[in-house]
C-alpha cells in the first residue's frame, strides 16, 4: 500500500507541475512551490526528473534565470495523468456528463447530425447515453490509440465499431471519447480530419497546438 500511495503522490505532484509549466511561461521554482504546497527542493527535484524524460524544457532568459516549457512528450504526459486521475476517481462520471453534453448541445445547435466518438471504453458510452438526449446520429465509435480488448463491452449494439476515421463515411464532427492516451489520439485524429470539426472534453487537457510548434 506505501507503495501505491508514493506512486500516487508522485503522478499527483507531476501533474500539478505539468500544468503548471503549461500554463504560466514566467513560473519560477518558488512559485511553483508555492502553487502545488509542496518544499522548494522537491519542486526542483521533480523538475530535474521532467526535464530527464523529456516533458520540459529549460531556457536561460535575461536576468540570471530560467524559463521552464513544456515539450511535445510534456503535453502528452500531462493529458494522460489528467486522464488516469480522472478514471480513477468518483468524478470522472459527473464531469464527462456534463461536458459531453455542452458538446452535443453544440453539435445540435450546429447542425451537426452524423458524429462519431474517437476512441472505445468507458468516455465512449457515457458520450452515447448523453447522445439519446439530442437529434443526432452517432454513426460510429473509432476504437482509437489506446484501445484494448473488451473496451467494446457494454456499447450500444446500434453503433458500429471501427478502426479509422475513414470507415465512418461522412461525419460532421468527431468527439474525442479516449481516456487512455488522449492528447496522442487527438494529434493523430487531426492529420487526418479537420481541427475545427474535433471536439474535446475540457477535462482531457487537450493541447490543440500541432506538436511540430509545442516548445
Amino acid at each position: 500500500m506505501a507503495n501505491n500511495h508514493s506512486a500516487s503522490n508522485e503522478a499527483e505532484i507531476t501533474l500539478g507541475l505539468l500544468k503548471a509549466v503549461g500554463e504560466d511561461e514566467g513560473l519560477t521554482q518558488r512559485s511553483a512551490a508555492s502553487q502545488l504546497g509542496i518544499a522548494l527542493g522537491l519542486v526542483n527535484t521533480y523538475l530535474k526528473r521532467c526535464v530527464k524524460k523529456g516533458f520540459i524544457k529549460i531556457s536561460q532568459v535575461p536576468s540570471n534565470r530560467y524559463a521552464y516549457y513544456l515539450t511535445p512528450q510534456g503535453f502528452a504526459e500531462k493529458s494522460r495523468l489528467t486522464a488516469e486521475y480522472l478514471s480513477q476517481s468518483l468524478n470522472l462520471f459527473r464531469q464527462s456528463q456534463i461536458q459531453y453534453r455542452e458538446i452535443l448541445s453544440q453539435c445540435a445547435e450546429n447542425g451537426w447530425t452524423r458524429i462519431a466518438f474517437y476512441g472505445s471504453g468507458d468516455l465512449s458510452k457515457i458520450a452515447a447515453l448523453c447522445a439519446q438526449e439530442f437529434p443526432i446520429n452517432v454513426v460510429a465509435v473509432i476504437q482509437g490509440e489506446g484501445a484494448i480488448n473488451g473496451d467494446e463491452d457494454g456499447m450500444d449494439t446500434r453503433i458500429p465499431i471501427i478502426q479509422a476515421v475513414q470507415e465512418a463515411g461522412e461525419v460532421d464532427t468527431v468527439i474525442l471519447t479516449d481516456i487512455i492516451d488522449p492528447q496522442s489520439s487527438f494529434d493523430k485524429l487531426s492529420q487526418v480530419f479537420p481541427m475545427d470539426r474535433i471536439m474535446t472534453p475540457r477535462f482531457l487537457e487537450i493541447t490543440r497546438t500541432p506538436p511540430n510548434l509545442r516548445e
